[in-house]
């Protein structure tokens, strides 16, 4: 069917979670399809949301839902090696990311923006900003307590551009119905989106991931660690347990090592040599002419293979 011409555009941002994949089936179920879904891919997911994501992008095939992957794209290396995701950006940066301080200008940076410049280039959206009307944006958050306070954290918030919509609030949706409506789908229910290694994963969540991704925590914690001050590691600070929280450290490498989650000679080496290994690599990089320049991409494949293994 084709869409009138005058009518708003409306944009979905999926984050590949329980919320946005749900309010997608049940848009789609009511005959309200949104004109266009964003992922805003960080190159830093979870195993389970990378395999998620071509499941259900096949699945928005099947029922006409227009789809796309946007990607944040640094433009300027100065001398730095060339990093195409938040991992990499971290690690070139030898930082944390900004929800370990408090902030969330991760978010902002890797996926907010890069919807928001597809959106600026999208037809439908220049059409209806050149009558005058904003585009409508449908954001993902339920009538659960922790989404209940992030939509407070929004409300009121002013876009020229957008106007935004919280369809699982105004059906009075919460995280279970959620879950029973994709269900209800056929569609494999997905784990909590978020990068693998951000202070908001739970410790039981920390422990389903593989090795690879255990070492690469271990990696980013030690990179940083000669600049951290007020925060212990990703996690900022130790949980002791009350109210039902499980205990843990305010870093993510020693619960690793508490847990016996990676070998404590295979912790100790990536903590004592590949820190010092990634500086090299990085004054090397700063010599060179950016378009000769290997990519924190190499060296990861380099660290994947490095001696360290032997340890474990």
């Amino acid at each position: 069917m084709r869409r009138p011409v005058s009518r708003q555009p409306v944009l979905a941002a999926w984050g590949a979670g329980v919320d946005s994949t749900a309010m997608i089936i049940e848009l789609v179920a009511r005959g309200e399809p949104p004109d266009a879904v964003l992922m805003a891919e960080t190159g830093s997911e979870r195993p389970e949301t990378d395999r998620f994501v071509p499941l259900f992008r096949a699945w928005m095939d099947d029922h006409g839902v227009e789809n796309h992957i946007v990607r944040y794209e640094p433009q300027r290396f100065r001398h730095w090696p060339p990093y195409h995701s938040l991992l990499e950006n971290l690690l070139t940066n030898g930082t944390l990311p900004s929800i370990s301080f408090g902030r969330h200008s991760c978010s902002a940076k890797w996926k907010i923006a890069p919807q928001d410049r597809w959106a600026e280039s999208w037809p439908p959206a220049l059409a209806a900003w050149a009558r005058g009307e904003r585009m409508v944006k449908l954001i993902g958050y339920d009538c659960s307590p922790a989404d209940t306070r992030r939509y407070a954290d929004r409300e009121g918030h002013h876009d020229p551009r957008f106007t935004f919509r919280y369809p699982l609030r105004e059906w009075g949706w919460t995280r279970d119905d959620c879950i029973d409506r994709i269900k209800l789908a056929g569609v494999p229910v997905p784990v909590k989106s978020s990068c693998f290694f951000c202070a908001a994963m739970k410790p039981h969540e920390l422990r389903t991931l593989p090795p690879d991704y255990l070492r690469l925590i271990v990696l980013i914690e030690a990179r940083a660690a000669p600049r951290l001050r007020a925060v212990d590691g990703l996690w900022r600070k130790p949980v002791k347990g009350c109210r039902g929280a499980e205990p843990r450290p305010g870093s993510m490498t020693q619960y690793i090592r508490e847990m016996g989650l990676l070998p404590a000679a295979a912790i100790d080496a990536i903590i004592a040599s590949t820190p010092a290994e990634l500086l090299t690599f990085q004054e090397t990089a700063a010599r060179m002419d950016v378009n000769e320049r290997a990519t924190m991409r190499d060296w990861l494949d380099h660290f994947h293979a490095g001696a360290f293994r032997d340890a474990a």
